[in-house]
């Protein structure tokens, strides 16, 4: 597997600050896609043990909140194959840290579909927030946080998980209101 970027200090794709892994390959290629150029499964660099011990050492300060895995798309058979020893290794090491993935696949063919490998319900086990669904340039709402278009959702993995049916994750109020007042003391 190859990435093609990492951000390690990132509060746009997920909640809190956060490491954010850009992996690189996606058959998707989703119209209007904000990175087309990962795409490709050999753009950016090879992932090493050399970069997972880089990610892993960046998710270690008490003021980072998780890591952040998306691409190109993270969920691609070989990305999940890949991502899986990372993804075990961060709730190892890091039991406090929360993983958040998008996909631009739904949950349903990821755990019961085509693209459920021998690796999805394991990476599934490590997995706290996932955000699901293609980009669609024709529902795209900059006001919503933390997707790029209405269709796609924002699940919590482990209640959906345990109750069989789809769980949205539930924002603090505050921030998901939009309405925030700064001049009362919180």
């Amino acid at each position: 597997m190859n990435y093609g970027n990492i951000k390690y200090c990132d509060i746009a794709d997920g909640e809190g600050v956060r490491t954010s892994l850009f992996v690189s390959g996606c058959t998707h290629h989703c119209t209007g896609c904000f990175q087309p150029e990962t795409w490709s499964f050999d753009y950016g660099e090879p992932y090493t043990k050399e970069v997972e011990d880089k990610v892993i050492e960046s998710l270690k300060p008490d003021y980072i909140a998780g890591l952040t895995v998306l691409g190109g798309e993270p969920m691609e058979p070989g990305n999940q194959h890949a991502l899986l020893p990372l993804l075990k290794r961060v709730k190892e090491e890091l039991p406090k840290k929360n993983i958040w993935v998008y996909t631009g696949d739904t949950i349903e063919n990821l755990l019961y579909g085509d693209r459920h490998t021998d690796d999805t319900d394991e990476l599934f086990s490590c997995i706290d927030v996932l955000v699901d669904g293609p980009f669609k340039q024709d529902l795209k709402d900059i006001s919503l946080r933390f997707a790029g278009s209405s269709n796609q959702r924002v699940i919590d993995v482990p209640q959906t998980l345990a109750a069989g049916k789809v769980v949205l994750w539930h924002d603090n109020p505050i921030y998901a209101s939009h309405d925030i007042d700064y001049n009362v003391e919180h």
